[in-house]
C-alpha cells in the first residue's frame, strides 16, 4: 500500500502526458465547436502569411503589414490613424507637454547648425550656449555640411534626462566646447497671456496637452492679479487634443452645473460632461477668436461657450471636427487612433463635416474655404448647411451644425499675404534666414527692448529693415520693389512681430502681432463696447 502511494503522483503524471500527446495527434481529425474551437484566420492573416512564405522576392512584412492596416482605415472615417512605432515617442511627448532635451531651437541655413533661440533657465542656457551659436560636432559626429540633417541632429541631442551631451560650437569665428546635462523640456500650451489694458487680458492656447488646463489656470491668475476684467482668448490654428483639457477649461467659464458636451458611438453609450466647480472666469466679459484651423477639442471649447451665450465668437469658420478618438497601443510598439464617438455641443449640434468623399477631397475642403472666396468674404451658405438651433443662454441666438462653428462676428483673411512674391519669402525659408541674419547683426538694437509693448512703439528701424530684406531677398530672385503699398506695411509689421520672437520667444511675437492685427482689433472693439 505504501509502495503504491510512492508511485501513484508518477502514474497521474505519465497518464496525463499520454493524453496530451494523443489529443494532439487527434486534434486535426476532429470537429470541435463552441468554446473550444480552434479560432479561424482572417483572409487578410492569410494573405499575409501566405506572401511571407511563397512570394517570389524578398519582402519586409513590417511595411506590408503597415499598408494593410492604412488600407484598412481608408474606408474609416479620416481621423482613425495608424501611428508607426517611430513616431509614437514624438506624438505622446506633445500631447503630455514635455520632452528631455538641451532646451533649443535651432534650424539650418547654408549647411550649418545656428542656434536661433535658447530656453531661459534651460540646460543649454545654464551650459552657456548662446543665440548665434554654429554646432560643429555632437559627441564625435560632425554636423556640418552633408551632416547636417534636422532630424539626425534631434536624435543626437535629445536623450534621458540628465545624461550629458558634449558639443562644440563656433562663436565668433573661435570653436568653444559644451557639456550639455539634458533635462525636461516644456512643451508650452499657452503661446501667451498679457494685460492689453488695465481691465483687459489676453491668452492664446495652441493646443490641448495634459498641462493645457494647468498652464491656462495659472495665467488668468496671474492676470486676475493685475486687474483682468475683461479677456480675450486666441484659440486660432489650435488643433485641438486632449478633449477633457479642454472641458476643464469651460468649466472656468460656465457656472452652476450646465452641460459642456456629450458624447456619443455605436459601442460607446452617451457620456454627458458638465460643469462641477466654481470657475476662475465665469462672469467676466469674454471673446474667442478661430479660423479654418481651430479643431477638435477647440471647437468643444468654443461650441460651449457659444451655445451657452457665454462668449462672443469672432474671427473664420472653424475646421469642423466632431469626433472623439482613442489611442491604442500596439504590441508591436506602434498605436493605433480609433474614432469611437462623436461629440455633440450643449445644444446637441455636431459639428462634424462630410467625409463621405473619402479623405483627399475631406483634407482639401479648408482650400476650398480660400478659393471661393469664403475665407476672405464669409460666405457662409455651406456652414449653414446643417439644421439650426437657439442657443441655450438669454439671448437665444441661432447657431447652426453639419460643418465647424460659424463666428458671431466674421473677420476675413487678409489677401495682402497672398501676394506672390511675398509667397516665395515664405515658402523658400528666405525670410526665416533673414530674420535670424539681421537679428544677429544688430543685436544690441534689439536687445536695448526690455518688453514687447516698448518694442512696438519705440523701434524705428522700418526703413532700413524693409531696405536690407529688399537686397537679402533679391540674392533669391525674389523681387518686392513691386510688392503693393499695403502688403508692404502687412509685410512690415510681420518683420517686426519676428524679431521680438527671437527676443521674447511666442509671447513676443503675438505681444508685438496683436497691435496690428485685424481679428484682434475687431475683438478689442467688441470687448470694449
Amino acid at each position: 500500500m505504501k509502495k503504491l502511494q510512492v508511485w501513484l503522483p508518477l502514474l497521474f503524471a505519465i497518464v496525463m502526458i499520454l493524453g496530451m500527446v494523443i489529443g494532439f495527434r487527434l486534434r486535426g481529425n476532429v470537429v470541435t465547436s463552441g468554446f473550444f474551437k480552434t479560432r479561424k484566420q482572417s483572409p487578410v492573416q492569410e494573405v499575409v502569411d501566405l506572401v511571407n512564405m511563397k512570394y517570389v522576392d524578398s519582402v519586409s512584412m513590417d511595411t506590408l503589414n503597415d499598408a494593410a492596416i492604412d488600407g484598412m482605415l481608408a474606408h474609416l472615417d479620416p481621423h482613425s490613424v495608424f501611428i508607426p512605432p517611430v513616431d509614437v515617442s514624438e506624438i505622446n511627448e506633445d500631447l503630455q507637454g514635455n520632452f528631455q532635451g538641451i532646451g533649443i531651437v535651432f534650424q539650418i541655413f547654408d549647411d550649418t547648425v545656428n542656434v536661433v533661440n535658447v530656453l531661459s533657465g534651460g540646460p543649454s542656457d545654464k551650459a552657456g550656449l548662446q543665440v548665434g551659436d554654429k554646432f560643429l560636432k555632437i559627441g564625435d559626429s560632425v554636423v556640418t555640411g552633408k551632416n547636417a540633417d534636422m532630424d539626425r541632429i534631434t536624435k543626437f541631442l535629445r536623450g534621458p534626462g540628465a545624461s550629458k551631451v558634449a558639443i562644440k560650437v563656433l562663436r565668433q569665428g573661435q570653436p568653444r566646447d559644451f557639456i550639455v546635462a539634458r533635462g525636461t523640456i516644456p512643451l508650452p500650451s499657452l503661446d501667451a497671456a498679457y494685460m492689453i489694458d488695465k481691465q483687459t487680458g489676453y491668452i492664446r492656447l495652441n493646443k490641448f496637452s495634459e498641462t493645457t488646463h494647468a498652464e491656462f489656470a495659472a495665467a488668468i491668475q496671474d492676470l486676475q492679479k493685475q486687474g483682468l476684467q475683461q479677456l480675450v482668448l486666441d484659440l486660432q490654428g489650435n488643433g485641438g487634443g486632449i478633449l477633457d483639457q479642454a472641458i476643464e477649461i469651460a468649466d472656468d467659464f460656465l457656472d452652476g452645473n450646465k452641460l459642456i458636451v456629450y458624447t456619443v458611438g455605436a459601442r460607446s453609450p452617451r457620456t454627458e460632461y458638465h460643469c462641477r466647480r466654481d470657475g476662475l472666469f465665469e462672469t467676466g466679459k469674454l471673446v474667442v477668436l478661430t479660423d479654418e484651423g481651430t479643431a477638435s477639442a477647440s471647437e468643444v471649447l468654443t461650441g460651449a461657450l457659444q451655445d451657452w451665450d457665454r462668449a462672443t465668437i469672432i474671427g473664420r469658420r472653424t475646421f469642423g471636427k466632431g469626433l472623439v478618438q482613442e489611442q491604442y497601443q500596439l504590441s508591436d510598439g506602434a498605436a493605433l487612433r480609433l474614432t469611437i464617438a462623436r461629440y455633440y455641443t450643449p445644444t446637441g449640434r455636431s459639428i462634424q463635416k462630410p467625409y463621405d468623399k473619402g479623405r483627399d477631397e475631406y483634407n482639401a475642403e479648408v482650400i476650398k474655404r480660400f478659393h471661393n472666396g469664403e475665407a476672405m468674404h464669409g460666405d457662409t451658405s455651406t456652414a449653414h448647411a446643417g439644421p439650426a438651433y437657439r442657443t441655450l443662454g438669454k439671448e437665444k441666438r441661432t447657431v447652426f451644425g453639419g460643418g465647424g462653428i460659424t463666428p458671431d462676428i466674421f473677420v476675413g483673411f487678409d489677401t495682402s499675404t497672398l501676394d506672390r512674391n511675398i509667397t516665395a519669402l515664405y515658402m523658400g525659408g528666405t525670410l526665416s534666414r533673414f530674420i535670424y541674419s539681421y537679428y544677429i547683426q544688430h543685436l544690441p538694437v534689439f536687445q536695448s527692448f526690455k518688453t514687447p509693448a516698448e518694442f512696438v512703439a519705440g523701434y524705428h528701424g522700418d526703413d532700413q529693415l524693409w531696405n536690407n530684406l529688399v537686397a537679402y531677398a533679391a540674392k533669391d530672385t525674389i523681387n518686392l520693389n513691386t510688392v503693393p503699398a499695403r502688403d508692404k506695411e502687412v509685410l512690415l509689421h510681420r518683420l517686426k512681430a519676428l524679431m521680438a520672437r527671437q527676443i521674447w520667444r511666442a509671447e513676443g511675437y503675438y505681444e508685438v502681432n496683436n497691435a496690428y492685427d485685424p481679428v484682434f482689433k475687431k475683438a478689442l472693439e467688441v470687448i470694449k463696447k
